[in-house]
């Protein structure tokens, strides 16, 4: 059932593409800069080894969604226990840790625009219609009971990985603050951050800064690909070679490296442009959702669908935020 019109469908699909393509720049970047650093390789040979294990992954995509949930689970388990060691090795203030996760503040714009990467390094836009796609293919269903029961668990194992996911941005910005904040404020790059570790910390926490990078890239390269292909699937009714798929995620990546473009401005870009694809999928679902000719006796209550509404509008704002601080514009209310 299509209720937008075509122009409209065209573009969100346009732009989710373009979402997938920015978050595989970003993750692929990353895990390539992370083999690069951890055994002296180039940029692009790291970008070589990063693409053959991503796609080494993505060949257990035809045995189904459980080994692939498997091994997507253990790279998360990684990185979650990388970073849970970093803030172990790390001298953190827990009382002042504690404090701030209690009673936040935006002290500033700078603030604010780490507070809406956040956002969006939890809530991916691709995520949104990868996480639909799966629940499609998760198991039968023959009944309303039994597509009630999807949904539940659905529901259950979205917001367990949001939580995991908030957690890991949480433990990585408390060792970046623990490690960087006094004395080494300038450090802004992934090279500097990890040459800065051994130092500070021991070659073993900068071991595992790099670990953690190399599992979270692969890891999201993976996701990036099955998402591009449930978006083209969903929007075009097509579905392409998974080499194929991968293939077109990895040309930006590969075109800004060999363009001798600053790996870190490609990030903060790829992070704006996700902040503008955002948007497009969360009004879409809340629409959808609170539709009764769509969702049947699942359509969405009053309260849930309010807070859908006020957290979309939330997120909105943070975003128009995030680009307003990144084309240089003042922002009232908040220091430069």
């Amino acid at each position: 059932m299509i209720i937008f019109p075509r122009p409209v469908v065209w573009s969100m699909w346009g732009i989710s593409e373009i979402a997938v393509m920015a978050t595989d720049l970003a993750e692929f970047l990353g895990g390539a800069i992370g083999l690069s650093l951890l055994f002296n390789l180039p940029l692009l040979y790291g970008m070589g080894v990063t693409a053959l294990v991503t796609y080494g992954i993505l060949l257990f995509e035809g045995k189904g969604f459980r080994p692939m949930e498997l091994i997507i689970g253990a790279l998360v388990s990684i990185i979650g226990l990388c970073y849970l060691a970093e803030i172990v090795i790390a001298p953190i203030d827990w009382v002042s840790a504690a404090s701030g996760m209690t009673r936040p503040s935006l002290p500033d714009a700078a603030a604010l625009m780490i507070a809406v990467g956040i956002i969006g390094a939890t809530v991916m836009p691709h995520a949104i219609f990868l996480h639909s796609g799966l629940t499609q293919s998760r198991a039968p269903v023959t009944s309303d009971a039994d597509r009630g029961k999807l949904i539940r668990y659905s529901n259950v194992e979205v917001v367990v990985a949001l939580a995991i996911a908030g957690m890991v941005n949480i433990a990585m910005v408390m060792m970046a603050a623990s490690a960087f904040h006094q004395g080494h404020s300038e450090v802004a790059e992934i090279e500097a951050a990890y040459h800065t570790l051994t130092p500070l910390l021991g070659s073993a926490a900068a071991a595992v800064f790099l670990v953690s990078l190399i599992a979270s890239g692969i890891s999201s390269s993976v996701v990036g690909t099955m998402a591009g292909q449930i978006v083209m699937q969903g929007f075009l009714r097509r579905r392409i070679p998974i080499w194929v798929r991968r293939l077109v995620t990895m040309i930006p990546a590969f075109a800004v490296v060999a363009a001798g473009v600053d790996t870190t401005e490609a990030l903060v870009l790829s992070q704006v442009v996700l902040s503008v694809a955002l948007p497009v999928p969360m009004i879409a679902l809340v629409i959808f959702t609170s539709r009764r000719d769509i969702m049947g006796e699942h359509v969405t209550g009053v309260v849930a669908r309010f807070l859908a509404i006020a957290a979309a509008a939330v997120i909105l704002c943070l975003n128009l935020v995030l680009l307003i601080e990144t084309f240089g514009l003042p922002i009232s209310g908040f220091a430069g």
